[in-house]
């Protein structure tokens, strides 16, 4: 199939080419683009207590409006507010209410906003809008700081603006062009390092155009399926897809030109040369795209939205890309012979790869001793991913330097650091009558006696009187392991069991949905990671014919991600003396160090069995498939794990330990997994790594097709 696919590709190109740029063009027009969305039920189930309480909130309280930010006012010189300062913070509040910000309904204080050290004093920020990430909501509170400076002017004042809009829109603003700059070095890399590898501007650049051409066709399928298919999809995906497109699209593209080089340098006719590129790697590419889609598809079995719908959306980009491997790539190939390696001429000799083939002589030479110390390696890293803590606060990974953090620290100096973003518990009439008020001062009671908790508002009763409505108020910051253990633990056991008879109490805002996002997390692991396994190893073992293979490649793999793990944990817990690190981690290490560096190990056994079948002994093998694929395994990993490390320069903890530990686990995989380990394993087991089938049996090729009357020129050399 593969054969017959390279052929059309390679002898249609205009043909191809046209019903790519066709496709990109319509769905570009055509397709509807993808939009934001912040519900809350994108990222948890409706059964989970956060969602539900905040339903009941939308539905009792739906004019209801939020604190998105809190003003916190200091003196310059640290000492207590005096009368006039007070004065000062009202004035100086009322002067920002009367600005009327987009979605910001009022800013206030009173007296009783005053801590009881007399140090700090507040101003509520109220919004009218639920969500705190909003657009408008964000730019109002940058507009807010930026107004308060003559406001503060002749006053002994300092403000700083915190709570959850606030941090929104520094750990935005902290970020920079996060997505520019990763789009920038991956540009730079892959034009780079592909000007280094076949020293052609010509190669350098037309991947990046063909990249493009194939991101426009993905994002207009991608945002059809989400329109008319009902997949969900948002443009949070779009940096993933970035990162996706470009490292998957790279590999593939690699994949398939270092095999084409291969066979001209052995003095095929470029035609035939490309055609039998996309036949000899076609199944690998194939197959390298399946497990990395099969992995993605996986995520349709997390409990979190935001997984859900990324999981579908990256599979999709995977498979255009996939197809363009296939077709696009030879197509243009096709149509510059030769000249799209000038002025280059290196193509027409076989180079010494003296590293490649250094590496590829030791493993054939020493199999038991290179894969007993490239399993200790990977298995001593593994250690570390015990010591693994999930960390939810992150404003606390966000640089000191930020006004919400300097804010956040100057409110705890005078009141509880949950101030900032309340807990809610909602009592609800089961039976639709009023609540009793009568048994709700017990309720509070109950409530303000949980350890953690600094104080509990009065009830506040919706208009039917059916829900009644708590703030409280904890020790710890919202986005705090105590204050999330506290809301998902504590707090909600002591609101269930003192609700009044006939109700029932719900708790929710951010400590309580961190909370269930936690839970839901940890069921993810225990699900999806199994059930990607699961299909990786069935798409090996179609690709090989082999119920061994499939088994110590996946061991490896789980080394390699155990590895990942650890040594994130050990640079940045053990060595920097982080809190935690980013909740979702295991899940970013599994999408791209798991299932896009499957891609190598594949690589290095289809090319390892193609060897054998030529009836040479396995070592031979063995150091041939490592001398003729470490190049292009070597050169994709670097493209992909530069890009990623690029992640580092960032002054955000949390896309540090991202940017470190892909960019690690992507040279772990190709360095140590695919070169080193799963070539040297194959060959100690011999045969039997190919049970029960016969793959590894001497066998001939098919004979290649001459050039014949479905051509459209005839054919040339390109070794003139």
């Amino acid at each position: 199939m593969f054969r017959r696919v390279g052929r059309f590709a390679v002898h249609r190109p205009w043909l191809t080419i046209l019903a790519w740029v066709v496709a990109a063009v319509a769905l570009g027009v055509l397709a509807p683009g993808l939009k934001s969305t912040t519900d809350q039920a994108e990222f948890l189930p409706s059964h989970y207590e956060s969602v539900k309480a905040g339903k009941v909130q939308e539905k009792a309280f739906p004019q209801d409006e939020q604190a998105a930010a809190l003003g916190v006012f200091k003196r310059a010189d640290g000492a207590k507010l005096t009368a006039q300062d007070k004065k000062d913070v009202a004035k100086v509040a009322a002067g920002l209410d009367a600005k009327h910000y987009k979605k910001i309904s009022k800013v206030v204080t009173n007296e009783q906003a005053v801590s009881p050290n007399g140090e700090i004093a507040l101003a509520n920020i109220y919004s009218t809008e639920k969500n705190w990430s909003d657009k408008d909501v964000t730019k109002s509170v940058k507009s807010l700081r930026e107004d308060a400076k003559p406001l503060l002017k002749g006053t002994q004042l300092k403000l700083g603006v915190t709570g959850q809009a606030a941090s929104n829109l520094d750990a935005e603003e902290s970020s920079g062009n996060t997505d520019a700059m990763i789009m920038m070095a991956t540009l730079v890399l892959i034009i780079v390092l592909l000007l280094v590898i076949f020293r052609s501007p010509l190669i350098a650049i037309l991947p990046v155009v063909i990249i493009f051409l194939v991101t426009a066709v993905a994002n207009g399928l991608i945002g059809t399926a989400a329109s008319v298919g009902g997949l969900k999809a948002d443009a949070s995906i779009t940096p993933i897809l970035i990162v996706v497109l470009f490292g998957v699209g790279t590999d593939y593209i690699l994949f398939l030109l270092f095999r084409y080089r291969e066979l001209l340098r052995q003095g095929e006719e470029p035609k035939a040369a490309l055609a039998e590129a996309v036949a000899r790697v076609g199944e690998t590419i194939a197959s390298a795209a399946g497990a990395v889609i099969a992995s993605f598809l996986a995520l349709l079995l997390s409990t979190m939205g935001m997984m859900k719908a990324m999981g579908p959306s990256l599979a999709i980009a995977v498979g255009v890309t996939l197809v363009a491997a296939l077709t696009l790539v030879p197509a243009v190939f096709s149509l510059l012979g030769t000249k799209a390696f000038w002025p280059s001429k290196a193509w027409k000799k076989t180079p010494k790869n003296r590293m490649a083939n250094g590496v590829g002589s030791m493993v054939s030479r020493r199999p038991g001793l290179v894969a007993g110390l490239s399993a200790a390696v990977l298995a001593v890293l593994a250690v570390g991913a015990f010591g693994f803590k999930s960390q939810f606060d992150m404003e606390s990974q966000l640089p000191e330097k930020l006004e919400s953090v300097q804010a956040m620290k100057d409110l705890q100096k005078g009141f509880s650091a949950g101030q900032a973003d309340p807990s809610t518990v909602f009592v609800k009439s089961k039976d639709g009558k009023p609540v009793d008020t009568g048994s709700l001062d017990a309720f509070r009671g109950k409530l303000k006696a949980v350890k953690g908790v600094a104080d509990v508002s009065q009830g506040v009763p919706s208009k039917d009187r059916t829900v009644v409505q708590f703030s409280v108020v904890t020790k710890a910051k919202p986005s705090a392991d105590e204050a999330i253990e506290l809301a998902g633990g504590d707090l909600r056991d002591a609101a269930h069991k003192a609700a009044p008879q006939g109700t029932e109490a719900l708790v929710g805002g951010t400590s309580a949905v961190l909370a269930d996002i936690e839970n839901a997390v940890a069921h993810d692991y225990k699900v999806v990671f199994p059930v990607a396994g699961l299909a990786i190893m069935l798409i090996l073992g179609l690709l090989l014919r082999s119920v061994v293979a499939p088994i110590y490649l996946m061991i490896s793999v789980a080394l390699g991600f155990g590895a990942t793990l650890g040594s994130t944990v050990w640079l940045f817990q053990d060595l920097k003396g982080e809190d935690g690190m980013l909740f979702m981690l295991p899940i970013i290490i599994y999408l791209f160090v798991v299932a896009i560096g499957t891609d190598y190990n594949i690589l290095m056994v289809a090319r390892l069995r193609e060897e054998v079948r030529k009836g040479v002994p396995p070592r031979q093998a063995v150091r041939t498939a490592v001398a003729q694929s470490a190049p292009t395994v070597a050169s994709a990993a670097i493209i992909l794990a530069g890009t990623f490390g690029v992640l580092l320069l960032a002054e955000n903890s949390m896309l540090q330990q991202m940017g470190f530990a892909v960019a690690f686990g992507i040279l772990l995989t190709a360095f140590v997994m695919a070169m080193l380990l799963v070539p040297t394993v194959t060959s100690l087991l011999g045969h039997k790594a190919w049970w029960p089938g016969h793959q590894d049996a001497p066998r001939q090729d098919p004979p290649k097709a001459e050039y014949d009357g479905m051509h459209d020129a005839p054919s040339y050399s390109g070794h003139r």
